[in-house]
């Protein structure tokens, strides 16, 4: 559920925010900070798909080595979504929040993404020369990051609960809560679109709205 990366000691490390199939659009930004794929590495705080025109490119990048992404409430909708058939309340949840995309390709592909989805880790931790480096989609349960991964090993009907805040929380950011997430130097979430990358504590919240008319890509390097 978390997924651990060592320090990158050949090139440079970046987190962007939500993606929502404007893949084309992060390529060009890639190009203009001069990302190198042969050294650094692309991290996402989830939210791949929907809305934007390319959310169908979302399974050629999760093959490129150098991009890694957790899962953010529009991936979590699609896998949902298929496993609960299209008469679910999940289906049409996802059908109205950008996902028209995906239903009209055969059972089989959809099947296929929601599998890709269901993969994606709840959350990254990357070690960097600072200390340890969050990624989570929405906000970090308890505020505490290694109590947060203490409780992921629980029985799995307490997962639940931690998905709904890994994944749709926007507690922090409602209540401006300046407290710092404890045992990570520093955590990068999307979720909450917001007109420029906003800090509380040491949470980053990175969606600048790129599928948005007016929105654009925020790529933060890390390390």
């Amino acid at each position: 559920m978390i997924k651990h990366f060592e320090m990158n000691t050949k090139g440079k490390d970046f987190v962007v925010g939500d993606i929502h199939g404007c893949f084309s659009k992060l390529q060009e930004q890639l190009w203009t900070i001069g990302f190198n794929e042969e050294v650094d590495r692309l991290f996402c705080v989830g939210d791949l798909i929907d809305r934007g025109p390319e959310s169908y490119k979302f399974e050629e990048w999760l093959d490129y080595p150098w991009f890694n992404s957790v899962r953010g409430n529009h991936e979590e909708l699609l896998w949902t979504a298929i496993e609960g058939g299209e008469q679910s309340n999940a289906s049409a949840c996802h059908y109205m929040n950008g996902g028209s995309w995906l239903y009209g390709l055969p059972l089989v592909e959809q099947q296929f993404y929601a599998i890709l989805c269901k993969e994606l880790p709840l959350a990254i931790e990357i070690d960097t020369p600072n200390g340890l480096v969050g990624i989570i989609h929405a906000e970090c349960p308890f505020g505490d990051w290694n109590k947060f991964k203490e409780a992921l090993g629980q029985p799995q009907d307490e997962w639940n609960k931690l998905d709904a805040i890994a994944l749709w929380a926007r507690t922090k950011i409602s209540s401006k809560d300046e407290s710092v997430v404890k045992g990570l130097h520093k955590l990068y979430v999307g979720h909450t679109p917001v007109d420029d990358i906003v800090q509380l504590g040491n949470v980053e919240y990175i969606d600048t709205g790129a599928v948005f008319k007016g929105g654009k890509f925020s790529i933060v390097q890390i390390n």
